[in-house]
Order: C-alpha cells, then sequence, then structure tokens
C-alpha cells in the first residue's frame, strides 16, 4: 500500500500521442497523477476539462499534470482533442501502474459489482516521494484543492 514519504512507483506509458513517459523524467518536479475511470464519460470529463483550464495556475507552480486511465492511446487521443486537454493522458491498458498504485478495484454501479480504475490522485514531491493522496477526488473541486496543496508543499 502506498503512502505518504513512500516513493512512488515508476512508470513507462504511452500518452495520446503515442510519446512515451516516465516516472523519471519528472524527477526535481512536482507532479499530479490523476488516475480517472474512463474516457469522455461526464466526471472524468469534468475532471479532464478542470485540469485543462487550471492548467497554467499550474505551470505558474511548477507543477506537471498527467492523467491515467486503462484506456487505449487512440481513445486517449479523441478524449484529449475532443476537449482540447493540454497535458499528458497516459495509456494503462495492461494495468500495471494502476495496479501498482493501489488505485484498481471493486467498484460497484446500480447494483452490479466490477472492477475498475478508482478515481484517486498522488502528489508526488520533486524528490520522487508521495507528498498527498487524494483518495476521493470530486472531479469539479479537485484542481483547486491541489493547487492549495502544492503551495503548502513550497512553502516547506
Amino acid at each position: 500500500m502506498i503512502k505518504v514519504g513512500s516513493k512512488a512507483p515508476k512508470f513507462s506509458l504511452q500518452d495520446q500521442n503515442g510519446a512515451t513517459h516516465t516516472l523519471s523524467q519528472y524527477q526535481g518536479k512536482k507532479v499530479l497523477l490523476y488516475f480517472y475511470p474512463k474516457d469522455d464519460t461526464p466526471g472524468c470529463t469534468v475532471e479532464a476539462c478542470s485540469m485543462r483550464d487550471n492548467l497554467s495556475v499550474f505551470n505558474t507552480i511548477t507543477l506537471a499534470v498527467v492523467g491515467i486511465s486503462t484506456d487505449g492511446v487512440a481513445s486517449h487521443k479523441k478524449f484529449a482533442d475532443k476537449f482540447q486537454l493540454n497535458f499528458p493522458l497516459l495509456s494503462d491498458e495492461a494495468k500495471i501502474v494502476v495496479e501498482a498504485y493501489g488505485v484498481w478495484g471493486k467498484k460497484s454501479f446500480m447494483g452490479k459489482e466490477y472492477m475498475g480504475t478508482n478515481r484517486m490522485s498522488f502528489l508526488i514531491a520533486p524528490d520522487g516521494t508521495i507528498a498527498k493522496i487524494y483518495p476521493k477526488v470530486k472531479p469539479d473541486e479537485h484542481a483547486a484543492e491541489v493547487e492549495r496543496d502544492v503551495a503548502a508543499l513550497s512553502a516547506r
């Protein structure tokens, strides 16, 4: 189980444009890894658009934003193009990273249980450790919450 202060699990995944991203390329930067269930669904769209709309603020506080779901590269490309998302959406079809971060698990919808990605985020400090875990993300409030936490992290 990942906890605050532990090293963030490494990853190597492709984004919506086919470029490979690794955790090590973000070394020395603050990173928000936000995991979301599915491209182009209501809650995921609200969250992604909120991240997009706040990216200029995140850039001024030197925070890299990276979305991850188990959807494929083509799905991410369509989603990013449709909503003009200006940050990487990484594809974890093999479910390696969602399992490493502990976000893959049982979910329920209309009385049916199934396995899926839980909406969670991880704020990673410049040294590669987990600075904050967001276990129950509210899509419309998350960007503002992250901005406050990054300011606090920067003040340390």
